[in-house]
């Protein structure tokens, strides 16, 4: 009987043992930060000398979902929970609850700190990496920023860039040079805009809140330099606006077909920084850039200088509006020999048009055909050179004032002017503003009788000098 009594409290003994194994214990990842909106992978550890059999996974400020789960009957492990915070900034936490196979549980938080997005960058020193700006966001160029050749800058759609306040070595742009590419491509919904520190814009504008259209000067530009081929001394020479000490502003070569990227919806404002004396930066310029890039939707809006320069290159340009340049709307130099196809010139400080021949060996003849031309305030309507090289056609000139004129036409090389229409002013003869027999390729038209110009409605909606010279 005792040996008995004995042996039945040693297996009770035995089995109480076993049925007390220890409880889980979970332990939690350190405390950290996350982006509202973000989403984060936490790893929690966790023993079960009982062997796993569940967890749960509960969250504040967010959401969670288990990625990575316990193994059934581990005795240890490792469970990741991905936690998506919401847009509310402040502390959040993860709780994650582990049951055994004896059904005790243990539990850890995870501490953690939603952060507001971080929506303004400042940009400091030239793109060496490919890059991306990201929709949502402002990006500040505080200095002359190059995309290095070889590299790729990609801006999405969206996108505010501003520049700050520089002159001289100093002034503010963005430069693509030779062998990198810009990706910019904008939507009509959704346009890419370049402009000044001092505007107030946030996305979803089209006009700026508090400048006025006309001030220029308050940054610099955009400077695209290709490898094609250009008119000069040299094979490649160094572009106006960028100081000779800086190598990124080298442009020309032999390849006409060169792709510097996709430039699409995309507006530029308030730019045209001094370097010096007659060495302004334009709007847009395109320094012998290939025909392999794709250049459509730009809007050039109060640029200190021109609008857009083309120097030599192949590269075409579609839809493209230039309001209130302070020197050139459209200037054209060292043989380019692209087309620009259906465009809107409004205002300028010098002229709608200069359009310059070739000023080395190699010869290149452009296309301007299908525009509207606001004359208004311009010094002059087009001025050629004895050896600009170029064809004119299905172009309408009007608010045409005394003193502009189309003051010569090209002699050196065969060019063609075609189809031109202009609303002069009461009184006046076409010859008072077309000379040198210009007048023989243009009709005088009455306003809003025009047969030819731009087609407006490709700049609705993303342009902001649309609406204004839609109105008028």
């Amino acid at each position: 009987m005792i040996v008995m009594v004995a042996s039945l409290a040693i297996f009770t003994s035995c089995k109480k043992d076993e049925e007390q194994k220890a409880a889980p214990k979970v332990t939690a990842p350190a405390a950290q930060n996350v982006l509202a909106g973000a989403s984060v992978d936490l790893s929690f550890t966790y023993t079960a000398e009982a062997g796993f059999k569940s967890a749960a996974a509960t969250a504040s400020n967010g959401t969670v979902v288990i990625k990575t789960n316990g193994t059934a009957g581990a005795t240890s492990g490792t469970i990741v929970v991905t936690f998506t915070a919401s847009t509310t900034t402040g502390a959040a936490s993860v709780i994650l609850a582990v049951t055994d196979n004896d059904s005790q549980t243990d539990d850890a938080t995870a501490v953690l700190t939603v952060e507001a997005e971080q929506l303004i960058f400042n940009v400091e020193s030239n793109i060496t990496t490919n890059t991306t700006w990201e929709t949502g966001k402002t990006y500040i160029l505080t200095t002359r920023i190059a995309v290095v050749s070889g590299v790729t800058l990609t801006i999405q759609p969206g996108v505010i860039v501003k520049g700050e306040a520089g002159t001289g070595a100093n002034a503010t742009a963005l430069l693509i040079a030779r062998g990198a590419r810009l990706m910019a491509e904008g939507t009509a919904a959704n346009p890419i805009i370049f402009t000044s520190i001092a505007d107030e814009i946030t996305q979803g504008q089209i006009a700026s809140p508090n400048l006025d259209p006309s001030l220029n000067g308050l940054w610099g530009g955009i400077l695209i330099l290709g490898k094609a081929p250009i008119s000069a001394d040299a094979e490649a020479v160094q572009i106006e606006g960028i100081p000779a000490s800086d190598q990124n502003g080298l442009y020309g070569g032999t390849d006409a077909a060169d792709n510097s990227g996709v430039i699409k919806y995309v507006s530029i404002r308030h730019g045209g920084a001094n370097i010096g004396e007659g060495n302004e930066i334009n709007g847009l310029t395109l320094g012998g850039v290939g025909s392999g890039t794709v250049i459509e939707n730009i809007e050039v809006v109060s640029n200190q200088d021109d609008g857009i320069e083309w120097f030599g290159g192949s590269v075409n340009v579609k839809n493209a509006i230039v309001w209130n340049a302070g020197d050139d709307a459209i200037d054209t130099d060292q043989s380019w020999s692209g087309t620009l196809d259906n465009f809107v010139v409004a205002n300028a400080g010098d002229e709608c048009f200069e359009l310059d021949g070739p000023e080395g060996t190699m010869v290149g003849k452009h296309t301007i055909k299908n525009g509207t031309v606001y004359a208004m305030d311009a010094d002059g309507l087009v001025d050629n050179d004895a050896n600009s090289y170029v064809d004119m056609m299905n172009v309408y000139f009007r608010d045409i004032k005394a003193g502009q004129d189309f003051d010569q036409i090209p002699t050196e090389y065969v060019c063609v002017f075609s189809n031109l229409q202009a609303t002069i002013p009461d009184g006046t003869a076409l010859a008072d503003f077309f000379k040198g027999g210009s007048d023989a390729f243009t009709t005088a038209v009455a306003l809003g009788a025009n047969t030819v110009g731009a087609d407006m409605t490709k700049f609705q909606g993303w342009s902001w000098a649309h609406s204004v010279l839609t109105a008028k």
